[in-house]
């Protein structure tokens, strides 16, 4: 809207500024003529100059002649001089303007008249000056207006005093002196505006006076100029706003057929996100709803599927113990099916921890405290609680410095790192090396062991939820599948990501997490 409340502006600006400019030449056309026709006609240069002092005079405006050489004229300019129009080139600043006419038969000068001011003299002189050229055409003067008419805007004719509505005081002016010139103002409701007539008698045409005009008086704003404009000003604005709202409109359009589309079931439904405005954001806010949507399900899914799979084998061994249970009388055996009961019992606690971290972590943003903690202290609490379960294997480490502090979620970092540890006891053969530290801003935790490692091809599928690989990583190996997926959600949800690769060192595998070591490296390590 302030485009084009400016470009109205500029438009009205330039329309007037051409329209002022065309008013002066058309008001200045005739009186330049006449003057320079009567110019021509004075018999001698001598003569000339002092017609021209008087018309000066009279006039209180200065008139001289100028050499043709002296003036730079434009391809228009040269053009009205040759059809025996004037040009004005007029001073915004000054509120100068100054005339040029062609005078015929002088082809060496210009008529210059230099107009500083502008009054009821002027105006009044008007018809003098048609006057004192109609003295050269005694008897024609009726065809002599005729010719003079196409060099003025304004009506020239002859009129009966009584065609006039003239008041006592006009008349009598006119009647005692036959050089006075009366001005009628009119200021009508019309588009025309306020307008001027001048009369003036001519003793030569009997009962008749000279009639100029009217001659409309210039208006800055006239209503058609204006209503123009404005209709021009609401066309654009309403094209702006059609072209800003018909991408918009088509963008809404896409998502809403989307929107429908997920509504329908079909998950696999993405908007295709064009540029950077908002409409753009908010489809590509929709893809990743709907793309976590989709894995949610998939998620619940495949969750659904393993838990009942992996509930199946502990239930199956509790009612075979509680079926040996009451099957027999010895007191030895008893006591040992309640043992085996019991820790089927508290492999189901397990499992269903492990789907509930999971499904935390799997299902929305989980409630995250991030803290800054000495990254040592994780790994010598991993290392005290390892001693336990390393049986006759070999925990190596390279621990980082005390001063090394990272941001992180204490409980889900520990996860992470006892469930590396845990995998690399369970898989390797003698030895796990341990280590960690930030470089470049990142943080990470490593776990290698000398264990036969991972595939290549199988590496991004160990990161699966209840996946088992077929080599030596078998259900007899424990576990439930889990551990490695939720320490792949730990990472997503910390800003990072995990991965699996060959150990340079034991040759086993080795896993790493890596996360942002502050919140401000966050978005670094998404784009790499």
């Amino acid at each position: 809207m302030a485009l084009v409340a400016l470009l109205s502006y500029v438009i009205v600006q330039v329309v007037n500024d051409h329209r002022a400019q065309d008013y002066r030449e058309s008001m200045a056309d005739g009186v330049a003529y006449v003057i320079a026709q009567v110019i021509a006609k004075q018999p001698t240069p001598s003569s000339q100059v002092d017609w021209m002092k008087d018309v000066s005079r009279v006039l209180e405006l200065p008139l001289d002649l100028v050499a043709t050489n002296t003036l730079e004229l434009s391809r228009s300019e040269h053009r009205r001089l040759e059809n025996h129009h004037a040009i004005v080139r007029y001073d915004d600043k000054t509120a100068i303007g100054d005339i040029y006419a062609r005078i015929e038969g002088m082809s060496n000068v210009y008529l210059h008249i230099r107009v500083d001011k502008l009054s009821e003299v002027q105006i009044k002189m008007i018809p003098i000056l048609i006057l004192e050229d109609l003295v050269y055409y005694s008897g024609s003067e009726e065809n002599r207006l005729e010719q003079l008419q196409p060099y003025f805007p304004y009506k020239l004719a002859f009129r009966s005093l009584s065609d006039l509505q003239l008041d006592m005081d006009q008349l009598s002016r006119l009647r005692l002196d036959k050089a006075q010139t009366i001005l009628l103002y009119e200021d009508s409701g019309t588009a025309q505006g306020t307008t001027i007539s001048a009369i003036s008698a001519y003793t030569n045409v009997p009962n008749k006076v000279l009639l100029l005009g009217p001659v409309p008086v210039f208006n800055w704003f006239p209503f058609r100029i204006f209503a123009g404009i404005t209709l021009f000003s609401l066309l654009i604005l309403s094209l702006g706003v059609y072209f800003l709202m018909r991408p918009l409109q088509r963008k809404i359009g896409k998502v809403r057929l989307a929107l429908n589309q997920v509504r329908k079931g079909e998950l696999n439904t993405r908007v295709e996100v064009i540029g950077s405005d908002e409409m753009a954001t908010l489809g590509l806010s929709f893809n990743m709803m709907t793309e976590h949507i989709q894995r949610l399900i998939e998620a619940q899914r495949e969750l659904t599927r393993a838990v009942s799979h992996e509930l199946r084998t502990p239930v199956a061994r509790i009612r075979f113990g509680m079926e040996m249970l009451t099957d027999t009388d010895d007191y030895e055996s008893r006591l040992q099916q309640q043992e085996m009961i019991d820790k089927d019992i508290e492999s189901l606690n397990s499992l269903i921890d492990e789907i509930l971290t999971y499904a935390t972590l799997e299902q929305g943003t989980p409630n995250l405290n991030f803290e800054q903690m000495v990254l040592k202290d994780v790994f010598t609490q991993i290392l005290k609680e390892s001693d336990v379960i390393k049986k006759d294997k070999i925990i190596s480490s390279t621990l980082p410095d005390e001063s090394i502090i990272v941001e992180a979620e204490y409980r889900y970092l520990h996860r992470v790192i006892q469930n590396f540890v845990g995998n690399a006891l369970r898989y390797g053969q003698q030895r796990v090396h341990i280590s960690g530290g930030v470089e470049n801003g990142i943080a990470f935790v490593c776990v290698e062991d000398d264990g036969v490692g991972i595939a290549e091809k199988d590496r991004e599928k160990v990161f699966d939820a209840f996946t088992r690989l077929d080599d030596s990583r078998t259900r007899a190996s424990g576990g439930y599948g889990l551990g490695l997926s939720i320490v792949s959600r730990i990472a997503y949800w910390f800003g990072g990501h995990a991965v699996v690769d060959a150990s340079p060192t034991l040759g086993g595998a080795r896993f790493m997490m890596q996360w942002p070591a502050t919140r401000t490296h966050r978005k670094k390590l998404r784009k790499n």
